[in-house]
């Protein structure tokens, strides 16, 4: 939500939100030193948590370096040595969205070390999966690492999943995330078709406040398409509440009250 205004906030009170999830990524433009990063994470851990709670919204965040600034080794390091000084934050719920953007090497260098981190410290883990035609191949690189760890798959949510990936993260064991945006990724239309296709186990979808065309209020937007199908409201309320709410309690700090 850093990059979104107040009146998102007061739209989605309007229109029944009563938490959020916000991963740490990409600014729209390059950080230059580590201390930005520091300051961003200031903001994710205080500033936003009560820009929300102005509007009855409870704000959550997850924090890593994201994988498109990860290609500088060197820079990627001085940011991960800061994550742990803010894990302890009361709306921090693990680490993310960690995942590759071009699947280069030094990407998926840095991948490793952030799923170590999240290892160690015993946290939930958010998954960006690439913006490319080989999606598929960024997406099946990331859940080898994983599979290489200890971190249980039912801790970790594989975000922007669509109809050629969304299979292949379900059947590894994974959580699997629809992030819903007007024209790209995955649109309410397209995300109903995939529910009707994969059902809701291991399932969610979610909305999107991005830099570029985004719409927060995506979620009850497929929850519309959803009834506009015929669809129950045990299914609705499956695929927006109960299996976000289901996965975020893992870390212990998720609160929708």
């Amino acid at each position: 939500m850093v990059s979104r205004t107040t009146d998102d906030y007061q739209r989605m009170a309007q229109a029944g939100c009563v938490a959020i999830t916000e991963p740490a990524f990409w600014a729209g433009f390059d950080r230059s030193s580590a201390q930005g990063f520091y300051d961003y994470f200031r903001q994710l851990t205080d500033t936003e948590p009560k820009r929300a709670a102005t509007y009855g919204i409870n704000h959550h965040c997850w924090l890593c370096i994201n994988p498109k600034e990860a290609e500088d080794v060197g820079f990627a390091h001085e940011v991960i040595s800061i994550i742990p000084d803010f894990l302890e934050n009361d709306n921090v719920l693990g680490i993310g969205e960690i995942g590759l953007n071009k699947n280069s090497k030094n990407e998926l260098l840095i991948l490793e070390e952030q799923l170590a981190l999240a290892e160690r410290t015993n946290q939930l883990v958010l998954v960006h999966t690439p913006h490319l035609e080989d999606k598929l191949k960024g997406t099946n690189l990331i859940m080898d690492a994983i599979d290489n760890t200890s971190l249980d798959p039912n801790r970790v949510l594989i975000d922007h999943v669509e109809e050629h990936t969304v299979r292949a993260v379900l059947e590894r064991g994974f959580w699997a995330g629809m992030t819903l945006y007007p024209d790209s990724k995955c649109t309410p239309q397209r995300a109903a078709d995939i529910i009707e296709m994969h059902g809701t186990e291991r399932l969610w979808i979610n909305s999107a406040g991005d830099w570029g065309p985004s719409d927060p209020l995506a979620v009850p937007k497929c929850r519309l398409e959803l009834a506009s199908r015929g669809h129950s409201d045990s299914l609705i309320n499956t695929i927006s509440y109960d299996n976000p709410l289901y996965f975020l309690s893992q870390s212990g700090k998720f609160s929708v009250e």
